[in-house]
């Protein structure tokens, strides 16, 4: 059996005004055909998944089309969509006759000419093979998902975790159910649930409650005679779009009004308890003076400039209230043009510079320090472990260390980077025990490598084109009524 593998992966945020463009992708994923095994076998993504488990099948072989990612930043340009569906489309008619297909969409893709862009292009796909070819595709649960993706494919397994550390087992099991498919032994029908309801950023961590309460009851469902597989897909509120909401999704053994009551059961018991999911909000200040009263190290987690969520990841705020106190602090800032000044700058020796805040006012102004150039350089890294995102090999491009005056010590980056690995600090020499407080620029995504030190984890309410109260940003397409916006009964 010939099992193509397709995936394309965005994150947009409608409220940055920086479109995505083709070289967003070019500098992070774009590959067609052995391409995508090179770039994704023995990794920790849903694709590398997908390969693992199919290179172990006797009786299937993997078919890689096409796969391309970038880092999560605004709307997608037309232009770039054009070409992506384009290359997309070389790869499948290359390919040859299928048999069935694994697909990896984020669910939370945002294009000009295609507000669903994951839904238009699984629906594509499922125009080129036709409804006897099934298909089995993975999700992000930060997706907003949509009816169009639903009835594009047989079934959408979404990760269970977050940080999402589970995405090559997610990969797996979609692999072994579309084997399953068509050897016969089953028959994926799928049935969904969207709620008027999208869940705060910061209360989305499946392993604490209130969240932990919902995936308690979806996994002892699993165990039902019958079912296949269950999502809880949590929603994705940086996209101004129809969909955007909380949803959920079962899979049955053929029995679409038993997925159906399911789906509709979970939904339910997020209905209920609503009111838990608004979300705790913790100024600058505030999270502060608790880190400077709490075990260290202490991680500040800069939600409103969350890269993992699209912002630039150069807001100040954070840094500037920690020089001010001289605290022991190490913060990370895509700064390329603070970078070319510290190449120009002798090690060791004190120099103005500004770093940060060149992106968007909300994030702060730059923060203008005395520094001293610690040490450059190249900016890769390798990250051995499972984490965010499924990567291993990483680029933030050409780096400096500096150290302020202020006991602030601030790596500058010329590449945007999610701060999912503890070896982005080692690999420049810093050794993040020894400080009192560190900023990650995310909300869950660093906490995966970033608990194995840091004592105290405190999220930050900043401002920001990632804020934690979503009820701070100003929506044209969602729908309406949409808790917590308005009232629902």
């Amino acid at each position: 059996m010939r099992i193509g593998i397709i995936g394309l992966l965005h994150e947009s945020n409608t409220f940055i005004p920086t479109p995505t463009t083709i070289d967003h992708f070019r500098q992070n994923v774009l590959a067609t055909g052995d391409e995508v095994r090179e770039t994704f076998a023995n990794g920790h993504h849903e694709i590398s998944g997908f390969l693992g488990l199919l290179d172990q099948a006797k009786d299937a072989t993997a078919v890689p089309i096409f796969a391309a990612r970038a880092t999560p930043s605004g709307v997608i340009t037309a232009a770039t969509v054009d070409e992506l569906l384009a290359m997309m489309e070389q790869g499948f008619r290359r390919a040859g006759k299928l048999d069935g297909l694994l697909l990896a969409p984020h669910g939370a893709g945002v294009s000009e000419p295609f507000p669903d862009l994951d839904g238009h292009w699984l629906a594509l796909v499922r125009s080129w093979v036709g409804r006897g070819v099934p298909i089995i595709s993975t999700i992000d649960p930060h997706a907003n998902l949509s009816a169009q993706m639903v009835n594009a494919t047989d079934a959408l397994i979404a990760y269970r975790t977050n940080p999402h550390l589970d995405q090559r087992e997610r990969g797996v099991e979609a692999a072994r159910l579309l084997l399953r498919t068509l050897r016969g032994e089953a028959k994926p029908t799928q049935a969904a649930a969207m709620p008027p309801i999208s869940i705060n950023i910061e209360r989305q961590n499946p392993a604490a409650p209130p969240c932990k309460l919902l995936y308690d009851r979806a996994d002892a469902m699993l165990a039902q005679a019958g079912v296949l597989s269950n999502s809880i897909v949590l929603g994705f509120p940086y996209a101004d779009v129809a969909e955007m909401g909380t949803s959920f999704i079962v899979i049955t053994d053929n029995d679409r009004t038993a997925a159906q009551q399911m789906a509709n059961d979970l939904a339910a018991d997020l209905v209920a308890r609503r009111e838990d999911f608004i979300g705790e909000f913790i100024s600058i200040e505030d999270a502060v003076d608790r880190a400077e009263n709490s075990p260290s190290p202490v991680l500040l987690l800069d939600m409103g400039d969350n890269v993992g969520g699209g912002s630039p990841g150069d807001g100040t705020l954070i840094a500037a209230e920690l020089e001010s106190r001289e605290i022991h602090g190490l913060v990370c800032l895509y700064d390329p043009e603070a970078v070319a000044r510290c190449e120009r700058a002798a090690q060791g020796r004190p120099f103005m510079l500004e770093m940060g805040g060149r992106h968007d006012p909300s994030l702060g102004p730059p923060l203008c320090s005395t520094v001293r150039l610690q040490s450059m350089h190249s900016g890769r890294f390798t990250e051995s472990q499972p984490r965010h995102g499924g990567a291993t090999q990483y680029d933030m491009g050409r780096t400096a260390v500096v150290k302020s005056d202020g006991e602030l010590t601030i790596m500058l980056t010329s590449r945007r980077m999610m701060p999912a690995s503890l070896q982005q600090l080692i690999s420049c020499g810093l050794d993040p025990a020894q400080f009192r407080v560190l900023v990650a620029k995310g909300v869950h995504a660093p906490v995966a490598a970033y608990e194995s030190v840091c004592r105290t984890i405190i999220r930050v309410n900043t401002p920001g084109p990632t804020s934690a109260d979503m009820r701070s940003f100003t929506y044209r397409r969602r729908r309406r009524p949409l808790f917590p916006f308005e009232k629902i009964d």
